[in-house]
């Protein structure tokens, strides 16, 4: 899988492949990623942010990201504006240099997709609270014009998004190849 050097929006919360996530911006470095994104039609790595991490030497990044593309753009009131972004695909990040004005890029390789046997009777329960939770918040649920729910991947990856857990925690499961760790945890989480 090839190498390619990618800006990178840290944030706190983690989107997955599949997943939709609106993003305000006024900082000026994310300003450029946007604007050039939209410029050259290339998307750019939403990564974790880990606490314990030196800004510095750029270790407050997490190593596993997610490569995403601008699906929606509106300028709002306040003359910054917003973009809605979708997931693609998870990526590992290595090398990370900051340029001038603070933006990082990272050097991103295309990681696996998961490799998973996954039985209706683990995934129906969690499918199921996951539709109620998109009837129940209107601003999710706007985000998909057709959610996925019977893809058993995007409703591990919505899970994921959803759970407030240790970055840290959701890191190790994105690293993994295959999908039974995250899937036993969210059973645990989620069903019990």
């Amino acid at each position: 899988m090839k190498k390619q050097s990618l800006p990178l929006f840290p944030l706190s919360a983690h989107l997955m492949p599949g997943g939709r996530m609106t993003l305000r911006i006024f900082e000026p470095r994310y300003v450029r990623l946007v604007k050039e994104s939209c410029a050259k039609g290339q998307g750019f790595v939403i990564c974790m942010l880990d606490a314990s991490g030196n800004k510095e030497e750029n270790t407050h990044i997490f190593s596993v990201g997610t490569f995403a593309t601008i699906i929606d753009f509106d300028s709002l009131p306040d003359g910054m504006f917003s973009v809605t972004v979708e997931g693609k695909h998870a990526v590992s990040i290595s090398t990370i240099k900051t340029d001038p004005d603070g933006l990082r890029i990272g050097l991103c390789e295309t990681k696996k997709p998961w490799c998973c046997d996954i039985h209706e009777a683990d995934i129906q329960p969690m499918r199921n609270q996951l539709q109620e939770i998109f009837q129940r918040y209107d601003d999710l649920n706007k985000l998909y014009k057709v959610p996925s729910f019977d893809d058993p991947i995007w409703v591990i990856h919505r899970w994921l998004e959803l759970i407030p857990v240790d970055p840290a925690k959701k890191q190790h499961f994105l690293s993994q190849q295959d999908c039974q760790s995250v899937l036993s945890f969210l059973k645990q989480l989620v069903i019990e």
